[in-house]
């Protein structure tokens, strides 16, 4: 199956995060979504995040080691649509530059604020019906 899915994080303290080649970046107490993809194989990506043992490899991977996904939104789709949902969420949350993105032109594909206004957001993406996770 291919397809997008946003994972919604909980990072339960303030926090300062070498993130891979980003460097160390300042992480608020809160609530994030990442948005992702996987043209091969979207069910092995989910698992591969939901895992406690992995080699770090995507900028997400860093942030995981100290905070818990809360959920996970996935659409099953073989169209590229993984930066128009970060451009979407962007409007609406806060985002982390660079995070996620250095394949391609986003501001950003990690963004930040409460948990009931990313689940607003979320859902207010019309261009896509998500199936929900955890």
């Amino acid at each position: 199956m291919k397809g997008v899915y946003v994972l919604l994080i909980e990072l339960k303290t303030d926090k300062q995060i070498q993130i891979g080649k980003l460097g160390n970046i300042f992480f608020k107490k809160g609530f994030y979504a990442y948005v992702g993809s996987a043209l091969n194989n979207l069910e092995k990506r989910i698992q591969r995040h939901l895992s406690l043992e992995k080699k770090m490899h995507w900028h997400v991977d860093y942030l995981l080691n100290h905070a818990d996904i809360t959920n996970v939104f996935y659409k099953e789709t073989n169209e590229k649509v993984e930066c128009n949902i970060a451009r979407e969420l962007a409007k609406g949350l806060k985002c982390i530059n660079g995070f996620g993105c250095s394949d391609c032109g986003c501001q950003s594909h990690l963004h930040y604020g409460k948990k009931n206004k990313i689940f607003k957001e979320i859902l207010k993406l019309k261009m896509e019906q998500f199936n929900f996770f955890i």
